[in-house]
Protein backbone atom coordinates (compact mmCIF):
# COMPACT_ATOMS: atom_id res chain seq x y z
CA UNK A 1 0.00 0.00 0.00
CA UNK A 2 2.56 2.09 0.78
CA UNK A 3 4.84 1.56 -2.38
CA UNK A 4 1.48 2.27 -4.30
CA UNK A 5 1.21 5.71 -2.46
CA UNK A 6 4.55 6.49 -3.21
CA UNK A 7 4.16 5.46 -7.32
CA UNK A 8 1.62 7.65 -7.25
CA UNK A 9 3.06 10.56 -5.31
CA UNK A 10 5.96 10.21 -8.20
CA UNK A 11 3.66 9.75 -10.74
CA UNK A 12 1.89 13.16 -9.52
CA UNK A 13 5.25 15.10 -9.25
CA UNK A 14 6.33 14.13 -13.08
CA UNK A 15 3.03 14.20 -14.21
CA UNK A 16 1.14 17.49 -12.68
CA UNK A 17 -1.02 18.28 -15.59
CA UNK A 18 -2.42 14.57 -15.15
CA UNK A 19 -1.91 14.64 -11.38
CA UNK A 20 -4.42 18.12 -11.76
CA UNK A 21 -6.96 16.67 -14.71
CA UNK A 22 -7.10 13.70 -11.36
CA UNK A 23 -8.19 15.84 -9.28
CA UNK A 24 -10.88 17.59 -11.17
CA UNK A 25 -12.27 14.54 -12.12
CA UNK A 26 -12.48 13.00 -8.66
CA UNK A 27 -14.02 16.42 -7.09
CA UNK A 28 -17.19 16.39 -9.96
CA UNK A 29 -17.52 12.73 -9.08
CA UNK A 30 -17.44 13.22 -5.37
CA UNK A 31 -19.92 16.27 -6.17
CA UNK A 32 -22.34 14.43 -8.31
CA UNK A 33 -22.39 11.65 -5.54
CA UNK A 34 -22.68 14.50 -3.26
CA UNK A 35 -25.73 15.93 -4.42
CA UNK A 36 -27.50 12.79 -5.20
CA UNK A 37 -27.12 11.54 -1.84
CA UNK A 38 -28.45 15.01 -0.59
CA UNK A 39 -31.07 14.63 -2.26
CA UNK A 40 -32.42 11.11 -1.62
CA UNK A 41 -31.34 11.83 1.81
CA UNK A 42 -33.91 14.83 1.97
CA UNK A 43 -36.71 13.51 0.48
CA UNK A 44 -36.29 9.78 2.84
CA UNK A 45 -35.74 12.07 6.01
CA UNK A 46 -38.87 14.56 4.93
CA UNK A 47 -41.50 11.58 3.57
CA UNK A 48 -40.71 8.25 5.37
CA UNK A 49 -41.96 9.63 8.64
CA UNK A 50 -45.09 10.49 6.99
CA UNK A 51 -46.27 6.84 5.34
CA UNK A 52 -49.06 5.89 7.12
CA UNK A 53 -51.50 3.16 5.49
CA UNK A 54 -54.29 6.00 4.94
CA UNK A 55 -51.94 6.85 2.07
CA UNK A 56 -52.65 3.31 0.26
CA UNK A 57 -56.47 3.05 0.58
CA UNK A 58 -58.23 2.03 -2.18
CA UNK A 59 -60.12 5.35 -2.69
CA UNK A 60 -59.38 8.69 -2.70
CA UNK A 61 -60.78 11.17 -0.54
CA UNK A 62 -59.82 15.15 0.40
CA UNK A 63 -59.24 13.08 3.79
CA UNK A 64 -57.11 10.61 3.22
CA UNK A 65 -55.27 11.65 -0.30
CA UNK A 66 -54.54 8.34 -1.05
CA UNK A 67 -51.97 7.64 -3.55
CA UNK A 68 -52.91 3.89 -4.75
CA UNK A 69 -54.86 4.73 -7.71
CA UNK A 70 -52.25 6.90 -8.79
CA UNK A 71 -49.43 3.97 -7.94
CA UNK A 72 -51.72 1.87 -10.84
CA UNK A 73 -52.07 4.93 -12.99
CA UNK A 74 -48.37 5.40 -13.19
CA UNK A 75 -47.58 1.48 -13.86
CA UNK A 76 -50.24 1.13 -15.90
CA UNK A 77 -48.95 4.34 -18.32
CA UNK A 78 -45.58 3.41 -18.10
CA UNK A 79 -46.31 -0.07 -19.68
CA UNK A 80 -48.45 1.20 -22.45
CA UNK A 81 -45.71 3.89 -23.08
CA UNK A 82 -43.25 1.09 -23.59
CA UNK A 83 -45.50 -1.10 -25.51
CA UNK A 84 -46.03 1.94 -27.77
CA UNK A 85 -42.80 3.46 -28.37
CA UNK A 86 -40.83 0.75 -27.52
CA UNK A 87 -41.22 -1.14 -30.73
CA UNK A 88 -41.03 1.69 -33.08
CA UNK A 89 -38.07 2.72 -31.15
CA UNK A 90 -35.89 -0.69 -31.59
CA UNK A 91 -37.11 -1.17 -35.03
CA UNK A 92 -36.33 1.92 -36.17
CA UNK A 93 -32.95 1.68 -34.74
CA UNK A 94 -32.40 -1.76 -36.75
CA UNK A 95 -33.18 -0.25 -39.77
CA UNK A 96 -30.37 2.47 -39.61
CA UNK A 97 -28.26 0.54 -37.94
CA UNK A 98 -28.48 -2.80 -40.33
CA UNK A 99 -30.31 -1.76 -43.44
CA UNK A 100 -29.65 1.72 -44.21
CA UNK A 101 -27.27 2.25 -47.02
CA UNK A 102 -24.50 3.61 -44.99
CA UNK A 103 -24.21 7.50 -45.44
CA UNK A 104 -27.44 8.15 -46.69
CA UNK A 105 -29.21 11.31 -46.06
CA UNK A 106 -32.23 10.25 -44.86
CA UNK A 107 -30.83 8.25 -42.37
CA UNK A 108 -28.68 11.40 -40.98
CA UNK A 109 -32.05 13.42 -41.18
CA UNK A 110 -33.77 10.71 -39.28
CA UNK A 111 -30.86 11.01 -36.52
CA UNK A 112 -30.74 15.30 -36.85
CA UNK A 113 -34.68 15.04 -35.58
CA UNK A 114 -34.39 12.66 -33.30
CA UNK A 115 -31.42 14.11 -31.12
CA UNK A 116 -33.89 17.47 -31.95
CA UNK A 117 -36.50 15.49 -30.11
CA UNK A 118 -35.29 14.68 -27.13
CA UNK A 119 -34.02 18.19 -26.52
CA UNK A 120 -37.49 19.53 -26.70
CA UNK A 121 -39.55 20.46 -23.15
CA UNK A 122 -42.23 18.16 -22.06
CA UNK A 123 -44.46 20.93 -22.14
CA UNK A 124 -44.40 20.93 -25.85
CA UNK A 125 -45.16 17.40 -26.32
CA UNK A 126 -48.34 18.23 -23.73
CA UNK A 127 -49.62 20.90 -25.98
CA UNK A 128 -49.00 18.44 -28.96
CA UNK A 129 -50.56 15.74 -27.26
CA UNK A 130 -53.60 17.90 -25.99
CA UNK A 131 -54.21 19.01 -29.73
CA UNK A 132 -54.19 15.35 -31.15
CA UNK A 133 -54.59 13.33 -28.81
CA UNK A 134 -57.22 15.20 -26.96
CA UNK A 135 -59.76 17.52 -28.67
CA UNK A 136 -62.10 16.80 -31.17
CA UNK A 137 -63.07 16.91 -34.39
CA UNK A 138 -64.71 20.13 -35.42
CA UNK A 139 -67.59 20.46 -38.66
CA UNK A 140 -65.84 22.18 -41.03
CA UNK A 141 -62.52 21.84 -39.47
CA UNK A 142 -59.25 20.15 -42.13
CA UNK A 143 -56.54 19.73 -38.93
CA UNK A 144 -56.23 15.86 -37.80
CA UNK A 145 -57.29 15.59 -33.91
CA UNK A 146 -58.37 12.31 -32.51
CA UNK A 147 -60.68 13.19 -29.89
CA UNK A 148 -59.86 10.30 -27.19
CA UNK A 149 -60.10 13.51 -24.35
CA UNK A 150 -58.35 13.79 -21.16
CA UNK A 151 -57.50 10.66 -20.97
CA UNK A 152 -55.04 7.09 -19.81
CA UNK A 153 -54.70 6.52 -23.78
CA UNK A 154 -53.81 10.11 -24.38
CA UNK A 155 -51.51 10.44 -21.79
CA UNK A 156 -49.57 7.07 -22.91
CA UNK A 157 -49.57 8.32 -26.44
CA UNK A 158 -48.22 11.56 -25.94
CA UNK A 159 -45.71 9.59 -23.80
CA UNK A 160 -44.58 7.10 -26.33
CA UNK A 161 -44.00 9.87 -28.57
CA UNK A 162 -41.34 11.88 -25.98
CA UNK A 163 -39.47 8.88 -25.31
CA UNK A 164 -39.40 7.57 -28.89
CA UNK A 165 -36.30 9.50 -29.97
CA UNK A 166 -34.65 8.86 -26.65
CA UNK A 167 -35.07 4.72 -27.38
CA UNK A 168 -34.44 5.32 -31.07
CA UNK A 169 -30.62 7.06 -30.45
CA UNK A 170 -29.63 4.68 -27.53
CA UNK A 171 -30.66 1.17 -29.47
CA UNK A 172 -29.21 2.58 -32.56
CA UNK A 173 -26.01 3.61 -30.60
CA UNK A 174 -26.02 0.19 -28.87
CA UNK A 175 -26.33 -1.63 -32.36
CA UNK A 176 -23.60 0.07 -33.62
CA UNK A 177 -21.39 -0.56 -31.03
CA UNK A 178 -21.21 -3.94 -31.87
CA UNK A 179 -18.06 -5.12 -33.66
CA UNK A 180 -18.42 -5.86 -37.90
CA UNK A 181 -16.57 -8.81 -37.33
CA UNK A 182 -19.49 -10.53 -35.80
CA UNK A 183 -21.69 -9.34 -38.79
CA UNK A 184 -19.10 -10.64 -41.58
CA UNK A 185 -18.49 -14.24 -39.26
CA UNK A 186 -22.12 -14.59 -39.18
CA UNK A 187 -22.43 -13.71 -43.28
CA UNK A 188 -19.56 -15.82 -43.74
CA UNK A 189 -21.14 -19.14 -42.31
CA UNK A 190 -24.15 -18.19 -44.52
CA UNK A 191 -26.54 -16.87 -42.21
CA UNK A 192 -28.83 -13.73 -43.73
CA UNK A 193 -29.64 -10.55 -42.36
CA UNK A 194 -32.58 -11.26 -40.32
CA UNK A 195 -30.44 -13.99 -38.50
CA UNK A 196 -27.88 -12.22 -38.30
CA UNK A 197 -29.13 -9.41 -36.76
CA UNK A 198 -31.70 -11.17 -34.09
CA UNK A 199 -29.06 -13.83 -32.96
CA UNK A 200 -25.71 -12.46 -33.54
CA UNK A 201 -25.79 -8.51 -32.86
CA UNK A 202 -28.97 -8.08 -30.54
CA UNK A 203 -27.69 -10.20 -28.10
CA UNK A 204 -24.68 -8.20 -27.00
CA UNK A 205 -26.72 -4.74 -28.17
CA UNK A 206 -29.47 -5.78 -25.35
CA UNK A 207 -27.31 -4.26 -22.39
CA UNK A 208 -27.34 -0.75 -24.26
CA UNK A 209 -30.84 -0.78 -25.51
CA UNK A 210 -32.61 -1.73 -22.24
CA UNK A 211 -30.30 1.22 -20.77
CA UNK A 212 -32.18 3.24 -23.11
CA UNK A 213 -35.57 1.72 -22.01
CA UNK A 214 -34.55 2.52 -18.40
CA UNK A 215 -33.75 6.38 -19.20
CA UNK A 216 -37.10 6.12 -20.79
CA UNK A 217 -38.81 4.65 -17.50
CA UNK A 218 -37.71 7.37 -15.87
CA UNK A 219 -38.90 9.94 -17.68
CA UNK A 220 -42.41 8.48 -18.55
CA UNK A 221 -42.86 8.18 -14.40
CA UNK A 222 -41.35 11.29 -13.79
CA UNK A 223 -43.57 13.61 -16.33
CA UNK A 224 -45.85 16.51 -15.40
CA UNK A 225 -46.41 18.82 -17.63
CA UNK A 226 -47.02 16.57 -20.66
CA UNK A 227 -50.13 14.50 -18.55
CA UNK A 228 -51.38 17.26 -17.06
CA UNK A 229 -52.83 18.50 -20.49
CA UNK A 230 -53.52 14.82 -22.05
CA UNK A 231 -54.55 12.78 -18.95
CA UNK A 232 -56.08 14.91 -16.21
CA UNK A 233 -55.75 15.57 -12.60
CA UNK A 234 -58.07 12.41 -11.95
CA UNK A 235 -57.09 10.90 -8.18
CA UNK A 236 -59.77 7.73 -8.98
CA UNK A 237 -58.62 4.81 -10.58
CA UNK A 238 -59.54 4.88 -14.94
CA UNK A 239 -62.62 2.26 -15.62
CA UNK A 240 -60.54 1.89 -19.13
CA UNK A 241 -58.28 3.78 -21.35
CA UNK A 242 -60.37 6.43 -22.09
CA UNK A 243 -60.82 7.99 -18.40
CA UNK A 244 -58.75 10.35 -16.76
CA UNK A 245 -56.23 9.76 -14.19
CA UNK A 246 -53.33 10.95 -12.20
CA UNK A 247 -49.57 9.91 -12.29
CA UNK A 248 -47.86 9.52 -8.59
CA UNK A 249 -45.85 12.81 -10.25
CA UNK A 250 -48.94 14.70 -10.81
CA UNK A 251 -50.21 13.47 -7.55
CA UNK A 252 -47.45 14.79 -6.03
CA UNK A 253 -47.46 18.23 -7.96
CA UNK A 254 -51.35 18.64 -7.41
CA UNK A 255 -50.82 17.97 -3.67
CA UNK A 256 -47.72 20.60 -3.14
CA UNK A 257 -49.60 23.14 -4.96
CA UNK A 258 -52.84 22.93 -2.85
CA UNK A 259 -50.63 23.32 0.15
CA UNK A 260 -52.46 21.21 2.47
CA UNK A 261 -50.75 18.48 1.89
CA UNK A 262 -47.04 18.83 1.72
CA UNK A 263 -46.09 16.05 4.38
CA UNK A 264 -48.31 13.95 1.84
CA UNK A 265 -46.40 15.44 -1.21
CA UNK A 266 -43.04 14.04 0.55
CA UNK A 267 -44.62 10.42 1.39
CA UNK A 268 -45.30 10.28 -2.49
CA UNK A 269 -41.71 11.09 -3.54
CA UNK A 270 -40.81 8.33 -1.10
CA UNK A 271 -43.05 5.92 -3.21
CA UNK A 272 -42.21 7.41 -6.20
CA UNK A 273 -38.74 6.88 -5.92
CA UNK A 274 -38.92 3.42 -4.65
CA UNK A 275 -40.82 2.45 -7.87
CA UNK A 276 -38.22 4.26 -10.06
CA UNK A 277 -35.36 2.38 -8.15
CA UNK A 278 -37.51 -0.61 -8.35
CA UNK A 279 -38.24 -0.65 -12.16
CA UNK A 280 -34.15 0.33 -12.89
CA UNK A 281 -33.39 -2.55 -10.90
CA UNK A 282 -35.43 -4.90 -12.53
CA UNK A 283 -34.57 -3.70 -15.75
CA UNK A 284 -30.98 -4.43 -15.29
CA UNK A 285 -31.38 -7.26 -14.40
CA UNK A 286 -32.95 -8.43 -17.17
CA UNK A 287 -29.95 -6.84 -19.58
CA UNK A 288 -27.73 -9.02 -17.43
CA UNK A 289 -29.87 -11.85 -17.96
CA UNK A 290 -29.91 -11.68 -21.48
CA UNK A 291 -26.30 -10.10 -21.50
CA UNK A 292 -24.98 -13.77 -20.03
CA UNK A 293 -27.16 -15.65 -22.59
Amino acid sequence: MKARFLRSFRHCIRHPSSALLRFVCFLAAACTAGVLLLIVGYILVRGIPHLRPELFALKYNSENVSMLPAIFNTLLMTVLALLIAGPLGIGGAIYLAEYSRKGSKLVKLVRVTAETLSGIPSILYGLFGFLFFVMTQKAGEFTPRLGFGLSILSGALTLSVMILPLILRTAEEALLSVPESYREGSFGLGAGRLRTVMRIVMPPAAGGILAGVILAIGRVVGETAALIYTAGTVADSPKNLLSSGRTLAVHMYVLSGEGFHIDEAYATAVVLLIIVLGMNTLSAFIAKKITRG
